[in-house]
């Protein structure tokens, strides 16, 4: 599957500039009128079209105009001055009326809904709608759950930022949406996924991927790297890990990222432990090795992770120090970052690396290092990840719905894969241990990363489908399938070729 192209709404005005002499509210009407079709047509009742003031409303018009066509019951219903709406819409308003339909200022009471279309607000609004716009929402909200029909929303749901993904206010909960020319980041991070549906996108005949800002991430990314195993290897072919974590009571954290690092694929995988009364072994899992954690420095590691119930003790900052000096790949994660965001010195360290390093922040964790509130990175998570990422020179990945993650040289990626099953203790650990293998095995670091996160959600998704969660998974169950979908992305890559 290939990678989805993303873009702002900035750069989406400007290719509607560029392509204004092409009818492309006609076609996104036409293409927005096929998908309402398919909605619709298992169940009665009429379609509630709501348009808004700008040029959404004139697409909601125009689907409008077409389901009249195909002979449905349409019901649109506008709020706005008529004399106010741009040319386009304005044109397609009246070509409405002249297919025989009519508006309504208000929804009209006692009706059966067969289909909601949102055609309020689209990317324009960047704000939390208010009065009568705010009332609409919250109107056809409450009406697709009254009559559990399908709501669709063009191009964006009313209130969600498309760029960002948050919901200042108010907004739109799609079950579906139909987004023109291009993907928009807002709807696969933050609230997006909550209130965007299921997404289709309509091109409009526009060729425009070239001018992506950002993008999905899918194996394409990365399948070059997925290659099966010679018969003829050994352990000390598939590198050496380890992870420097586990003080008083957080052992277990370094445990989760051990267990993930080894059944991904890690050669030999030591385990560092602070606290002074470690176990020797873990008995869960005996093939780990431990030790305290200078003794990791000795070892011949081919990459390193720093973090995991880590503290942020002298001595656990003495051995960030120590592990920012090393010329092999890290990974940063918990509390690694925290000791960054509290001791300049550690940033300097920091920036002055010439191998790759990985940062991998929850919003608070990322708020700590950028000296912001956790709101603000949330209000912006590409922008947020972006800044980290060139600030340290190194590749970020942003955790949280629709994880983010960005190269030093400012390129951007969103992760669709995942669940809410995810929100649990020790999630983040197993992910530090997914990327860590990769790294091990020789993996690029931006490889390792990309793959890694899209692993770990849709190692969360597999237990969802089978029933395990999302309400009570656990991080150690993601484990076993994160392997199994690794093995057969190899296995599916190794028959493609």
């Amino acid at each position: 599957m290939p990678s989805l192209p993303l873009f702002t709404s900035t750069r989406l005005r400007a290719i509607e500039r560029e392509y204004c002499h092409e009818p492309l509210m006609q076609r996104a009407g036409a293409a927005a009128a096929v998908k309402a079709e398919e909605l619709a047509s298992d169940r009665p009742g009429a379609i509630l079209v709501c348009a808004g003031p700008g040029n959404n409303g004139g697409d909601a018009f125009e689907t409008a105009r077409l389901l009249l066509q195909r002979h449905f019951e349409v019901v649109l219903v506008f709020n706005g001055d008529l004399a106010s709406l741009p040319t386009d819409a304005r044109a397609a308003h009246e070509r409405f009326l002249s297919a025989g339909g009519c508006c309504l200022d208000e929804i009209p009471p006692g009706m059966h809904w067969r289909l909601i279309i949102d055609g309020l607000f689209g990317i324009g609004l960047k704000q939390s709608p208010t009065g009568i716009y705010a009332s609409r929402i919250a109107e056809i909200n409450a009406l697709a759950k009254e009559n559990s029909c399908r709501l669709l929303a063009l191009d964006c749901p009313s209130g969600l930022n498309a760029d960002t993904g948050q919901t200042p206010g108010t907004a739109v909960r799609a079950s579906h949406t139909i987004t023109f020319i291009a993907a928009k980041p807002g709807l696969f991070t933050a609230d997006g996924p909550d209130h965007a549906g299921e997404i289709s996108i309509a091109g409009l005949g526009l060729s425009i991927d070239d001018q992506a800002e950002g993008h999905s991430i899918t194996q394409s990314q990365f399948s070059g790297q997925l290659k099966p195993r010679n018969f003829n290897s050994h352990k000390g072919n598939y590198g050496s890990a380890g992870i420097i974590g586990g003080a008083h009571s957080m052992v277990g954290a370094v445990f989760l990222a051990g267990r993930a690092a080894l059944r991904l694929g890690a050669g030999r995988v030591y385990l560092g432990l602070l606290a002074p009364e470690a176990p020797p072994i873990d008995d869960g899992q005996p093939e780990l090795m431990l030790r305290k954690p200078d003794g990791l420095f000795g070892a011949n590691l081919a990459a390193l992770a720093c973090g995991p119930g880590m503290g942020t003790s002298l001595q656990a900052a003495a051995l960030l120090e120590h592990a920012l000096d090393l010329p092999i790949p890290l990974v940063l994660d918990a509390d690694a970052i925290n000791l960054l965001a509290f001791e300049n010195n550690l940033q300097t360290l920091l920036t002055a690396r010439l191998a790759p390093t990985v940062l991998t922040p929850h919003p608070v964790e990322a708020a700590r290092l950028l000296d912001v509130s956790a709101q603000e990175v949330q209000n912006d998570r590409i922008a947020a990840a972006v800044t980290m990422a060139e600030r340290f020179g190194c590749h970020v990945a942003l955790k949280g719905c629709g994880t983010v993650i960005a190269a030093p040289d400012g390129r951007w990626w969103i992760n669709a894969t995942g669940n809410p099953g995810l929100a649990s203790a020790g999630s983040g650990d197993v992910l530090t241990g997914l990327i860590l293998a990769l790294l091990a095995q020789g993996w690029p670091m931006e490889s390792a990363t990309l793959a890694a996160v899209h692993l770990h959600g849709a190692a969360a998704d597999r237990l969802v489908a089978a029933g395990e969660g999302p309400i009570g998974l656990t991080a150690s169950e993601l484990i076993t399938p994160a392997r199994r979908l690794f093995n057969e992305w190899i296995s599916g890559s190794t028959h493609a070729h």
